[in-house]
């Protein structure tokens, strides 16, 4: 054995054995991240959001700030007496469960006789430690007896069952998308070994992510939610599978030209490694573009998801290597790639038919497939622009949905939730006239003395802090409908008006509003932004200023039509109300920042052949030997945020369709027909304003 190839091969064991030490240290940690996530939406809002400082000015108003939770009687044949009692002795053992402060309120009545309300106002600062509490206020309640539902609701139930779902996010969203994984890499393999080499990687990627992940969640650096929790997972096996699959076919390419492995190995990642690093630095980057958000949830998402693309791309550069390396060609078994320069020069297959209809036709296919993505687009006057309120966060239906939909029935739809309004003391009686007179208002009160924060029975006079005083106005559309939202953007209007009352509008529905207002604002901001470091991370990969302006326009129609097809699938297959209003944005980030991934790993390889062969050979040749593997990747990532229908949340599973969905249409339409077509038939020029140095003048 040569004396440098044992070198490579002590090295290689080397690195293998220290990214193992690394694991076991850091593999833990990966089951953790829960501990260190929070999903209250009002600490997402910016400082400068009127539901943020109305919120702060109402702090003053109760010993600790509170989140309701509402117990719901309801018998449709009308409320018994042993009802009432039952329920009145329910609320004496609410107030003695730990994280319950301020008074409950006694049960309510509802207008029609058929339901109770009692209001558990529940320490807001216990954060996803509200999750017991809720469990102890089912706890005694019991099972519904016979004629009798009772339901914990309200927010402080629906984030109880929020975090129940984000308890399971870590388990099982890692064993599916590593299963997905798996079976893609055996078929794509078809080898009983090979696939073990990228899923160690893809683990061990996501180990060290998490690792870094709860350091910087757990010092307070990030807020980290649920939902960057779970793109996390299925970002890290879907980019690091994507990397592996590019690194793997180009060492399978090269070890038909090469005799030792080793030289095989170094003519690989001396050929995969800078597509690699560019797809991973625009992600990245574009990642990154999120710290612009005025929201912390859409902060937190870009460095969490930067952190493990880092990570995935350092492991999958070292570890991964090192692994190939000391397999040699066994690792292919059965189908090893022996020694003949000749068949490595000689395309065929599937891909070259492809490079072949796009070299023949290339102007009737680019113009083909622009107008099939634009007719696709069109589905996004379908989109619409309803939010998705609480209740329609989950796709099954936990108890505090059951729950909302009995106080629906019973009650205005704002009671027990209702929207806060913080003004000067003395103009409180002007502030609440204006109020009262805004249509969908149902009642205007001011918070008394001995009266729960949540609502309830006025106990006594007003309650004055700092020459302020609250009005709680109730609504009557549910707090998370499109009807409760208008109603509070008229209600802003209507006290805003007053003058010098300096009155502020807090609340549930507020809090929606603002978020709403903010991913607006965000998506106008950082979408451009996005766009433009894409545009200068290729201008410097391709020295091209019209190549980058093409690959762009090129993904972004992809984004328009994945969106118009998901448009029409969420409203009229899946029968969803409506997209979260993040939506479109993540949807963006990633959609753009991994399908432009596709494009480098193309346009990287055809640069790289039109050196020598002329750019419209190059092209042909560089679809012929990418084609198969883009593929793969695209199939990977695709089923990998598919991974994310699992979840039974409606925000993740439209996420994951969207990616996958996306994704696909890149790989398939995109970046085989589409982008190879329009390079063939422009020529030489896509390089404009440079001149690639050894190109044949007549390419």
């Amino acid at each position: 054995m040569a004396g440098g190839t044992r070198r490579a091969l002590l090295t290689a064991i080397a690195v293998v054995l220290g990214w193992l030490v690394v694991g076991g240290v850091v593999g833990p940690y990966a089951g953790k991240l829960g501990e260190v996530a929070t999903n209250d939406n009002t600490s997402f809002l910016p400082a400068d959001a009127e539901a943020t400082r109305a919120q702060e000015l109402a702090t003053g108003f109760t010993s600790r700030p509170t989140t309701p939770a509402l117990v719901i009687y309801e018998r449709g044949s009308g409320i018994t007496d042993a009802d009432r009692q039952r329920a009145a002795g329910d609320a004496a053992e609410f107030a003695r469960v730990p994280g319950v402060v301020g008074p409950v309120s006694p049960p309510i009545p509802s207008e029609d006789g058929r339901a109770l309300q009692v209001i558990v106002p529940l320490d807001e600062s216990l954060r996803d430690g509200l999750g017991p509490s809720v469990d102890r206020l089912r706890a005694i309640t019991g099972r519904d007896s016979p004629g009798l539902a009772v339901h914990v609701t309200g927010p402080a139930g629906f984030l109880a069952d929020l975090v129940e779902v984000f308890k399971s996010i870590d388990v099982t969203l890692l064993l599916v998308t590593a299963t997905v994984v798996l079976v893609i890499l055996l078929v794509v393999y078809r080898s009983p070994v090979l696939w073990i080499i990228p899923m160690l990687a893809a683990g061990i990627s996501y180990a060290l992510a998490a690792f870094a992940v709860y350091l910087l969640a757990d010092a307070d650096v990030i807020v980290l939610n649920g939902q960057a929790q779970g793109i996390l997972t299925v970002l890290v096996f879907g980019a690091g599978t994507d990397y592996a699959l590019l690194l793997i076919a180009r060492y399978r390419e090269e070890l038909r030209r090469h005799d030792r492995t080793v030289d095989a190995l170094k003519a690989a990642w001396r050929g995969a490694a800078p597509a690699i690093i560019a797809s991973a630095g625009t992600v990245i980057a574009s990642l990154l573009c999120l710290l612009l958000s005025s929201l912390n949830s859409n902060r937190a998402l870009g460095p969490v998801s930067a952190v493990g693309i880092v990570a995935t791309l350092l492991v999958m550069l070292t570890l991964l290597p090192a692994l190939l390396l000391i397999g040699g060609r066994w690792v292919f078994w059965p189908r090893i790639p022996r020694t003949d320069p000749a068949a490595a020069e000689r395309p065929g297959g599937l891909w070259r038919r492809v490079a072949d209809l796009v070299a023949r036709r290339a102007r009737p296919v680019w113009i083909a497939t622009t107008l099939a993505l634009a007719a696709c687009a069109l589905g996004l006057t379908q989109l619409g622009s309803t939010a998705l309120g609480q209740s329609d966060v989950f796709t099954t239906r936990p108890d505090s949905v059951a729950g909302q939909e009995a106080l629906v029935r019973h009650y205005p739809g704002g009671a027990g939730s209702p929207a806060t309004i913080i003004t000067a003391a003395s103009t409180a009686e002007t502030v609440t006239a204006a109020a009262r007179a805004v249509p969908g208002v149902v009642r205007v009160a001011p918070l008394t003395e001995g009266q729960p924060a949540t609502g309830g029975p006025p106990t006594g006079p007003p309650r004055v802090v700092d020459g302020r005083v609250q009005l709680l106005a109730t609504l009557a559309a549910p707090g998370d409908t499109a009807e409760a939202e208008q109603t509070v953007r008229q209600l802003r209007e209507a006290v805003h008006a007053v003058p010098g009352a300096g009155a502020l509008v807090a609340g549930a529905t507020a809090t929606s509003v603002d978020v709403m207002d903010a991913s607006t604002r965000d998506r106008n901001v950082i979408i451009p932004v996005i766009l433009v470091v894409i545009a200068l991370i290729l201008a410097l990969l391709l020295r091209s200023l019209l190549a980058p302006v093409l690959l762009i326009a090129t993904v972004v129609l992809s984004f328009a039509a994945t969106l118009g097809l998901c448009a029409l699938l969420f409203r009229h297959v899946f029968g969803y109300p409506g997209v979260d209003a993040s939506f479109p944005l993540f949807a963006f980030v990633f959609l753009v920042a991994l399908g432009i991934d596709y494009n480098i790993f193309l346009m990287t390889r055809v640069r790289e052949e039109s050196l020598c062969r002329g750019t419209r050979d190059g092209v042909r040749y560089g679809l012929i030997a990418t084609g198969g593997v883009i593929t793969s990747a695209g199939v990977v990532l695709a089923a990998t945020f598919s991974a994310l229908a699992v979840l039974p949340l409606i925000v993740l599973v439209e996420l994951g369709v969207a990616v996958a969905l996306g994704v696909l249409l890149d790989t398939v339409i995109v970046r085989s027909l589409l982008v190879p077509a329009l390079v063939h038939d422009l020529g030489r020029i896509i390089w404009w304003p440079s001149r690639l140095p050894r190109e044949p003048a007549d390419r």
